[in-house]
């Protein structure tokens, strides 16, 4: 499938955006412009069954890999996939080819996370309201809240079976294909401490945002940004360990 996308910026040096399930392009509504500020051309997509993408007659994490490999340009300067956008990347990686991989709090541990995704739960999350994200999501801006809501409304629920219980694969890779990052909420429930090890033994670079729920780009996007170009330019950015 072809996937909407959204872009800014312009030139030659390409980053991908990967949002996770139930969201969309809008949730990197400042991530998009603040990587175009930094010499980018940002091409954020929304997932099959997301945003402005078609709803489709199957959801799998292949198939979302795999729309990735049919939208996206090989060999961008950077790609950062959220949570599914996390997971969808790492499979489409060995075909995409970026220069460098961020995977933010990545749903790569499917079938032993702390907590399983559950689709009928999801699904009752559909009846969210402007107030329960907010209390939800203390740190998050107004903006945010909208967008969420928005990333709700926009959502096929039949989606949410591709990553829940009864369909849960881990998916935690045994190597880096490319240099790649992995940002880690404080506490994150889909990274656990001893998957941080491993993964750093495995050759890929650890950040722990802390103090940061599962969507980090926006309960602290200074944060967030600092730990990606920081690593980028090879230095340790503050807030993170």
């Amino acid at each position: 499938m072809r996937l909407h996308t959204q872009e800014w910026g312009t030139g030659d040096r390409v980053a991908l955006l990967i949002h996770g399930i139930m969201s969309d392009h809008r949730t990197w509504r400042r991530v998009g412009p603040a990587l175009a500020a930094h010499g980018y051309r940002v091409i954020a997509v929304d997932l099959r069954g997301h945003g402005f993408s078609e709803r489709a007659a199957e959801y799998s994490v292949p198939l979302f890999a795999a729309d990735l490999e049919e939208t996206l340009p090989v060999g961008a300067e950077l790609a950062v996939g959220h949570s599914l956008g996390g997971l969808s990347l790492s499979l489409a990686v060995h075909a995409l080819r970026p220069q460098r991989a961020v995977y933010s709090d990545p749903a790569w541990a499917l079938a032993t996370s702390e907590r399983l995704v559950d689709a009928k739960m999801l699904n009752a999350l559909r009846k969210a309201n402007r107030n329960m994200i907010a209390s939800f999501n203390p740190r998050w801006e107004e903006a945010d809240v909208e967008a969420e809501l928005a990333g709700i409304a926009a959502w096929d629920p039949e989606a949410g079976h591709a990553v829940d219980r009864t369909h849960a694969v881990d998916h935690i890779p045994e190597r880096p294909i490319v240099p790649s990052l992995v940002q880690v909420a404080d506490p994150s429930y889909v990274v656990s401490a001893a998957h941080k090890e491993e993964l750093s033994a495995r050759g890929f670079t650890v950040h722990t945002i802390e103090n940061t729920g599962h969507s980090i780009h926006r309960d602290d996007f200074d944060a967030f940004m600092g730990s990606i170009l920081g690593w980028v330019r090879g230095e340790e950015p503050a807030g993170v360990r």
